[in-house]
């Protein structure tokens, strides 16, 4: 009996060590992620910065958003979640890039961006056109001539623009996509998961922190 509880016992402990365990034993380039090159600079150097390349016309990148939400919530000190919207020069998503940074500039970001991949992916709304998303914003409580300003200024139009260069810059060829401190882009392959996504782009974070200590 003893002997029958202990290796039902090791059993147990290996398989809860499994679960335990991070979704990559070791780190392999090519399969877990890829080096950006050149290397990419960063908005600062004294953090880890991981950027998120998203459309809200994406419908992965909806299914992704609560996950990395609660994510970057519990980031530790040295790291640091951006978000960028990206158009790939399609007309349609351009609204949607434009609409992220005015919401960011009249400080309804937090309040309403969960709102939007709601609108597109769960009640079907349309917000490919300017009059659409100026009607949506307006109808959810922000000033609509503040936010007119906002979606037309030069600042907004010029961060779009800026967006797409830094796709282009980090080799961004689909959304989701996760890119570590200027110089990995997340790739791992056969993922479960959201959260396995998650846990490898922490297990890259791992990669960068230590190759910091080493210089």
């Amino acid at each position: 009996m003893h002997a029958r509880s202990t290796g039902w016992l090791l059993t147990l402990v290996i398989a809860l060590l499994a679960v335990a365990l991070p979704v990559r034993a070791e780190l392999v380039a090519g399969r877990d992620f890829v080096a950006i090159v050149p290397q990419q600079t960063t908005d600062n150097p004294a953090k880890i910065e991981v950027i998120e390349f998203f459309s809200y016309a994406c419908p992965h990148c909806s299914e992704l958003h609560p996950t990395l939400s609660k994510w970057s919530s519990a980031l530790p000190a040295d790291v640091v979640l951006k978000r960028v919207p990206i158009t790939f020069g399609r007309p349609q998503w351009a609204p949607l890039a434009r609409l992220f940074y005015a919401l960011e500039a009249t400080g309804d970001l937090a309040r309403l961006d969960s709102a939007v991949f709601e609108t597109l992916h769960r009640q079907g709304g349309k917000l490919f056109d300017d009059k659409s998303v100026i009607a949506w914003a307006t109808a959810r409580g922000i000033d609509g001539k503040k936010f007119t300003e906002a979606y037309n200024s030069f600042g907004v139009l010029s961060r779009v623009k800026q967006a797409d260069q830094m796709a282009k810059a980090y080799g961004i060829q689909g959304v989701p996509a996760l890119a570590v401190d200027g110089k990995y882009l997340v790739t791992g392959k056969d993922l479960k998961d959201f959260n396995d996504l998650l846990a490898l782009t922490e297990q890259v974070i791992g990669k960068v922190r230590r190759e910091r200590g080493k210089k």
